[in-house]
């Protein structure tokens, strides 16, 4: 079995646009081919800081003044298609600077939140090899781990009576900071992911938030020097029910710091 060579079938692979089979096939090659697998990672990771960065352009509204003309969308989707290349330039090599020049144009921190929570579940749910960095078997690892680079106490809310289980988690970026994921499956397969990431010193706790973004539902809210997104792929009422069940267990088990 040949290792993989062909970049454009990595990022193919990355952006979920092969045929079922010839995804099997790249899933079986990168088993075999730790270099391409890392590149992948690389790749999702790097997906995730484009899409926080850019996604909100797309839904900012058009001025009143300019809405008669009828090419302007069209045109503003012909200058991000080459600023989202730029972009992956400027990330690769210097994401720090390209961060720092889009300041102006950043949303309110929720709002990147729910932006960044369901594009982490859009990229991190489908996969069947590694969904999570580590399992749920070693949750007491995964939760110190990932408190520690957040630099606050996390906790894996249980959520069992809403039917889920914790299936792992992972380390994900978030602009400047690090981010946490936690996924969860019910029986019948379906997945949730719990976003996590620190708040900046002024933002301000929230009630809940909703957002919906291609089909992917997002409840978030801001509290104890954390933002916290719930994402999936569920009709309101039910995601809510969820969102509830997280609130209640975290605020029911307070956080203590952990001795390092």
């Amino acid at each position: 079995m040949n290792p993989l060579s062909n970049e454009e079938q990595l990022h193919a692979y990355v952006d979920d646009a092969l045929a079922p089979a010839e995804r099997a096939q790249v899933e079986m090659r990168l088993r075999a081919d730790p270099d391409a697998a890392h590149r992948v990672e690389a790749y999702r990771r790097l997906n995730l800081l484009l899409r926080a960065a850019l996604d909100p352009l797309l839904e900012e509204p058009v001025p009143e003044r300019l809405q008669h003309l009828p090419t302007l969308r069209a045109r503003r989707t012909s200058w991000l298609r080459p600023a989202a290349f730029a972009a992956s330039l400027l990330l690769a090599g210097a994401a720090g600077w390209f961060l720092r020049g889009a300041a102006d144009s950043r949303p309110a921190f929720g709002d990147a939140l729910a932006v960044q929570a369901a594009a982490a579940y859009r990229v991190y749910t489908p996969e069947v090899l590694h969904p999570v960095e580590v399992g749920a078997q070693q949750e007491e690892h995964l939760v110190s781990w990932l408190s520690k680079r957040l630099g606050a106490p996390l906790r894996a809310p249980y959520l069992g009576d809403a039917g889920y289980r914790l299936v792992g988690g992972r380390l994900l970026p978030a602009e400047e900071r690090a981010a946490a994921q936690f996924m969860y499956e019910d029986v019948r397969g379906r997945r949730l992911t719990l976003y996590v990431a620190g708040s900046p010193e002024q933002a301000r706790e929230t009630s809940f938030r909703y957002a919906e973004q291609n089909g992917v539902s997002t409840f978030y809210w801001i509290e104890g020097g954390l933002g916290y997104a719930l994402s999936g792929e569920l009709a309101r009422e039910e995601l809510l029910k969820v969102a509830e069940a997280v609130y209640r267990d975290i605020a029911m088990r307070p956080q203590k710091p952990r001795s390092q």
